[in-house]
């Protein structure tokens, strides 16, 4: 069974921390106000194991002195590469209690991506989960020249240049000096809301990773602002609710769930409980029973095609009552009164469908984030007919990074991303480009002057997206001024990064990829002619491009080239599936631009339904 947390407490938890000066500070005052009460729960051996706030504050205080004691100092950099877990919540505090300066890094990382990472950020010491993931790491480590110390969650083999230190031994250690150690956290807490707080690195448009500066205010922000949203939308929890319990399932790598689903119950005095993977989810909704949970689009739209089918295969009246719940959440969508009869139905769909929808989230689940991607608004209407609200947000890494969202007592507008957070600035540029200003705004990129002026003019952060506020103030995405692909799953990927190692291939002449909002990329590629005609008369085949691309032979060589470059990229940078280009990219056809820069949405009108099928077939 899983550990109850008491009622959240009826005060302004937002203004409290507004005036709270760091991150380390917050966490440290909510561990002394309630140290008995689960913190960090997740399952081990088949049991879901609680680590309490008393816990946690200890861990923290002996670990952020052993990592001073290994020789890190105040604004030294330390990587976190680990799967979500406790330890990553605890590394991350112990590390900026020790005056550092976090660097949470991906799992999905190549090791030439952890390479310029750590040569980037000039990391001192890395934390990483266990072998699995050092495979990758501890390679980088030695090509640099200062990063030399590493803190394993589980045992790994020595390696010689390395000096390894294993987690639990580094805490046991310092139990003699616990009480010492408890002060000195305390004491150590001194930074700013100014001082920064981590480097959590973006892939820009040219594809290099870029670290963004993230202060501890520009978080504290984010969190105060979502928490406000919860107190005035949310101000009673459900009567068999016991606190607030947050289900961690995205990446903490990731600015979204890094704040959200980990800052913001921290704030709220919460339980972060981290599920086991995406195939036992839905068990784990189950048997946490969270009142929040932080999640993708494409999450929802794989629970909206199971609980649709489920309601299909019972048929009759469950499939009436599903079409009545649409059929009144899509007028509410639009503002539109109900009517008396339609009142009546909607009271009677609470305690049939809701009520049995609820359940299976564990029956006590108040909303669900959206982010990291946009939502179809046809999915979030689907969840407000069953019961489930999603409040979508809209924000980057470089706005710590949540700028607005939807929210309840601002009514739910599934085609815009709500109005910006308290404390959030919005105005439209010009040009139709979002503008945002305010705490949350980062400081800059990590030693990359030249990016963080074209990013930041006159304090107003430059979002590279196209939108407008409609007349109630809900801010509506319309177009991306950036190329940068978004998944289904939120991470971002550098376009031009991957083209551009297609086309050092001697196949390959031209590339263009694409996966915006889509499980893995697919893309468009131009034949090398020489190289294709020589193929051509190896292999006894027409000596004719055209002819070439139905030749099965010939596409097989093309993908193997495609492969190679796979060996070479993160899981989601690879490229799954291929179409040979009809003709070269040129000035002519209008598929390049006088620069020569290729031109997206050419060839998406071009190769569309063709690279549309790539996911079908």
């Amino acid at each position: 069974m899983l550990p109850k947390l008491p009622p959240l407490r009826p005060a302004a938890i937002a203004d409290r921390i507004d005036k709270t000066p760091n991150l380390v500070a917050m966490f440290l005052d909510r561990a002394d106000e309630q140290p008995s009460l689960p913190f960090l729960t997740a399952k081990i051996a088949g049991e879901w194991r609680a680590i309490r706030w008393g816990e946690a504050r200890d861990i923290v205080a002996s670990l952020s002195a052993a990592l001073i004691a290994a020789g890190i100092k105040r604004g030294d950099r330390v990587c976190i590469v680990s799967e979500n877990r406790p330890e990553w919540c605890m590394a991350d505090l112990a590390i900026m209690a020790a005056g550092a300066i976090s660097v949470p890094a991906y799992t999905t990382n190549t090791e030439a991506d952890h390479t310029h990472i750590l040569t980037n950020s000039g990391a001192r010491a890395v934390v990483v989960s266990g072998p699995k993931l050092a495979k990758n790491l501890l390679p980088a480590m030695l090509a640099t020249d200062a990063c030399r110390i590493v803190i394993t969650m589980e045992p790994l083999a020595d390696v010689q240049g390395l000096t390894i230190h294993e987690w639990g031994k580094l805490i046991a250690a310092r139990s003699a000096m616990l009480d010492e150690d408890r002060a000195g956290v305390r004491a150590r807490a001194t930074m700013t809301r100014e001082d920064l707080a981590c480097l959590i690195y973006t892939s820009g448009t040219g594809g290099a990773p870029r670290g963004v500066r993230q202060h501890h205010g520009a978080i504290m922000r984010n969190i105060s602002g979502a928490i406000t949203v919860i107190e005035q939308d949310f101000p009673d929890p459900p009567a068999e609710a016991k606190g607030e319990i947050f289900l961690s399932f995205l990446p903490l790598s990731h600015a979204y769930e890094h704040t959200a689903g980990q800052y913001m119950p921290m704030g709220m005095g919460g339980q972060i409980v981290y599920a086991e993977g995406l195939e036992k989810l839905a068990s784990n909704i189950e048997e946490a029973k969270p009142t929040f949970m932080v999640v993708v689009p494409r999450l929802f739209e794989v629970l909206r095609m199971r609980i649709a089918k489920q309601i299909e295969k019972q048929g009759g009246m469950a499939i009436t009552l599903l079409n009545q719940a649409l059929s009144i959440a899509r007028k509410e969508a639009k503002g539109e009164a109900l009517n008396l009869a339609e009142k009546l139905i909607d009271q009677a769909l609470e305690r049939t469908i809701r009520k049995s929808i609820r359940a299976k989230f564990g029956g006590r689940l108040r909303g669900m984030v959206a982010g990291g991607a946009p939502l179809n608004p046809e999915v979030g209407i689907f969840f407000t007919a069953i019961g489930i609200p999603i409040l979508q947000g809209y924000g980057q890494t470089e706005a710590g990074p949540v700028i607005s969202c939807n929210r309840p007592r601002a009514r739910l507008k599934m085609h815009t991303v709500g109005p910006p957070l308290t404390g959030v600035e919005v105005k439209i540029a010009a040009d139709g480009e979002i503008l945002v200003r305010g705490e949350l705004v980062m400081d800059g990129y990590w030693m990359n002057d030249a990016e963080s002026h074209k990013a930041l003019k006159d304090g107003w952060l430059y979002t590279g997206d196209i939108g407008h506020l409609d007349k109630d103030g809900h801010l509506v995405i319309t177009d991306r001024k950036k190329d940068i692909i978004i998944n289904d799953k939120g991470d971002n990927v550098a376009p031009q990064r991957v083209e551009g190692m297609m086309t050092l291939q001697d196949e390959i002449a031209q590339a263009m990829v694409q996966g915006d909002k889509r499980p893995y990329l697919v893309g468009v590629i131009v034949p090398e002619t020489e190289w294709a005609l020589g193929f051509a008369r190896d292999k006894g085949l027409p000596a004719d491009l055209h002819k070439l691309r139905d030749e099965p032979e010939f596409v097989r060589a093309m993908q193997a080239a495609v492969d190679r470059v796979n060996q070479r990229l993160s899981v989601i940078e690879k490229v799954r599936r291929v179409i040979i280009a009809d003709e070269p990219f040129t000035t002519d056809n209008q598929q390049l631009t006088p620069s020569l820069k290729i031109r997206r949405h050419v060839l998406r009108q071009v190769y569309g339904d063709r690279l549309d099928r790539l996911y079908k077939d």
